[in-house]
């Protein structure tokens, strides 16, 4: 019998800065995650970061390829969320952190910008190729939006979020990869409950 988190340990080796950050989150340690976003994220990781989030988002593809037709429907494992909206929530967030940064980076933030609205759903109707095809859009926003970042990992960027607050352009490229994980672990226990029926 596997255990809950192998895909954690297969995706590991690809991705260990955003896996480590992530592990404060499943383990209750909130103030850890934080400290491992800083620590992790700071002059000079932008590429590295990056090719962490390729890793990040092709676990997700490999998922949403895998999990039966019907499971798009299904409850997504946030809030009332179906597995569409879920999946829609996660390629628009990545990509929007990561932009969000890079204008930042390059001193280019619109004026009157207003907080993060957590939680928007992706969708409801989104089917399997159109969720592959927003994943795969997303990181190729990040590989482009990310080379703004580069150099610029320590500036300040004053994207708000109300339930992050805020961080500095490179902890915002890094955090969506932490995002990504929380909503790979829903998607994986729905897929291994699907697997058991």
């Amino acid at each position: 019998m596997t255990h809950r988190y192998a895909w954690v340990d297969v995706l590991e080796p690809a991705a260990p800065d955003i896996v480590a950050a992530w592990r404060g989150i499943d383990e209750g340690r909130f103030l850890s995650v934080r400290r491992e976003v800083r620590r992790r994220s700071g002059e000079g990781t932008a590429p590295a970061t990056v090719a962490q989030l390729a890793a990040t988002a092709a676990a997700l593809r490999g998922v949403v390829e895998h999990l039966p037709d019907d499971a798009f429907a299904m409850p997504g494992g946030e809030g009332d969320w179906n597995v569409a909206e879920a999946v829609g929530h996660v390629a628009t967030s990545r990509a929007g952190l990561v932009l969000a940064a890079s204008l930042a980076a390059g001193d280019r933030w619109p004026p009157g910008t207003p907080a993060v609205v957590p939680g928007i759903p992706g969708p409801a109707t989104g089917n399997r190729d159109g969720l592959v095809r927003r994943l795969d859009q997303s990181q190729r926003v990040i590989e482009r939006a990310a080379r703004a970042v580069a150099g610029h990992e320590l500036d300040a960027c004053p994207l708000e979020h109300p339930l992050v607050g805020r961080l500095r352009c490179g902890e915002w490229l890094f955090f969506a990869g932490v995002h990504d994980l929380m909503h790979l672990e829903q998607l994986n226990d729905l897929s291994a409950a699907l697997a058991a029926r």
